[in-house]
């Protein structure tokens, strides 16, 4: 048997979707636009990093290449590497919506092919008859933000009224979302966890695909600080991801950082928490020793898209790029005879794009391991086809979307 490791880099496009100009993203381009910015200075900060991107590992497991296939140029100031190690491809989402559930289940096998419910852009974001419904539940005297909303943005904007009136702040974005921000101890964790639990129950009937808890700490505007205490409350994937396949074959998956809240816990043996990339990585090196034949590590490494992308950092992203680079070689060598890594996105987050929110666009493919030829797999017409070559690698049944590219 053998075994695999599947890392998102949360939000890492390459640009070049086809269905880019029905979402207003049309030119938007992660890694394209990163390096541009770095090649031309704007990617400095002292103390931080300096100069063109440079990330050696993934460029010569092709990343250079998936580049060129999926927005037609290679990313400026990058050098192009002599020889390439891995498989790589770049992957269109044929999922409807650019969220983090659509492309996550995507890519375990399972595109969505509804529409999820959003809420106005403009004016108040959630209906009257909700917030009652909730404050009712909830015991409380009401909310605050009811908006489209940065998340830091309106932490430092209504964190001091929070605090003062109890009243948890909820507020939304183009995604298909409510997020709730409360102070972990004049809030209280726990009550903001029974809240966001309340608020999915309500927010079945508006298909909304998730609802997020969004705990700070801090006294004022100024000393804000968002903890490691997020939690995903998701709806349940429209039908058995490569996940439940492989437990239902025996196998164990080891969800780390926000996978099993992605998944809604289901189809998941084992739940890994750590906060930041960092510790994210520590921690799969950590499931890496512990994981059996025929057993799926699936991080989410998450400081890509909820750190640097939404909050339009370049350099920030891409230092968190370059960090981890630099740690892949702590993966290659813990593989064994038969190990699969696959490295991908589910969504884009240009931070030199407008707004603050998720771009449309191809993701990279990139697939290595001991003794498996370097080859282009070209640009895959699903994510799904992700799922599908690791259900292949660890020799279970195919599913009925996407096809494998072993």
């Amino acid at each position: 048997m053998a075994r695999a490791f599947l890392f998102v880099l949360d939000s890492f496009g390459v640009g070049g979707a086809p269905d880019a100009a029905a979402y207003g993203d049309v030119g938007a381009d992660t890694l394209g636009h990163i390096a541009e910015f770095c090649a031309a200075g704007a990617g400095d900060r002292a103390g931080l990093r300096s100069g063109p991107l440079s990330l050696p590992h993934m460029s010569e497991l092709g990343l250079m290449q998936i580049a060129r296939s999926a927005s037609g140029q290679f990313p400026a100031g990058m050098p192009i590497p002599e020889k390439v190690y891995g498989i790589y491809g770049a992957a269109t989402e044929i999922s409807r919506g650019k969220d983090t559930p659509s492309g996550h289940w995507e890519i375990a096998g399972t595109p969505v092919s509804f529409d999820w419910g959003y809420f106005p852009t403009e004016g108040d974001a959630f209906p009257a008859e909700l917030i009652e419904a909730l404050c009712r539940e909830a015991g409380l005297p009401g909310i605050l933000g009811n908006c489209h909303a940065s998340g830091t943005e309106i932490i430092a904007r209504l964190g001091e009224e929070h605090i003062r009136t109890g009243k948890p702040i909820c507020y939304t974005s183009s995604d298909s979302v409510f997020q709730v921000a409360a102070h972990e101890v004049h809030f209280g964790l726990d009550r903001l966890l029974a809240f966001c639990r309340t608020a999915r129950a309500l927010l079945d009937p508006y298909n909304i695909g998730r609802v997020i808890a969004r705990p700070f700490i801090g006294q004022s505007a100024s000393t804000f600080q968002r903890t490691g205490n997020r939690r995903d409350f998701s709806v349940l994937p429209p039908e058995p991801t490569l996940l439940d396949r492989l437990v239902e074959h025996g196998r164990h998956v080891h969800a780390v950082g926000k996978i099993g809240d992605i998944f809604a816990h289901q189809g998941v043996s084992r739940v890994i928490k750590a906060n930041g990339n960092e510790a994210l990585m520590d921690a799969t090196l950590s499931a890496i020793d512990e994981a059996e034949d025929g057993d799926l590590v699936f991080t989410n490494f998450v400081d890509f898209d909820m750190i640097y992308g939404h909050r339009r950092d370049v350099p920030g992203y891409a230092a968190a790029l370059e960090a981890f680079d630099a740690r892949l070689p702590e993966v290659h060598k813990k593989l064994k005879p038969g190990d699969l890594v696959v490295l991908t996105a589910d969504h884009g987050c240009d931070p030199t794009w407008r707004g603050t929110d998720h771009t449309r666009e191809r993701v990279p493919v990139i697939a290595y391991g001991p003794g498996i030829r370097s080859r282009s797999i070209g640009v895959r017409r699903t994510y799904a086809d992700i799922g599908e070559s690791i259900a292949r690698h660890l020799g279970i049944p195919a599913g009925p979307h996407g096809r494998s590219f072993l």
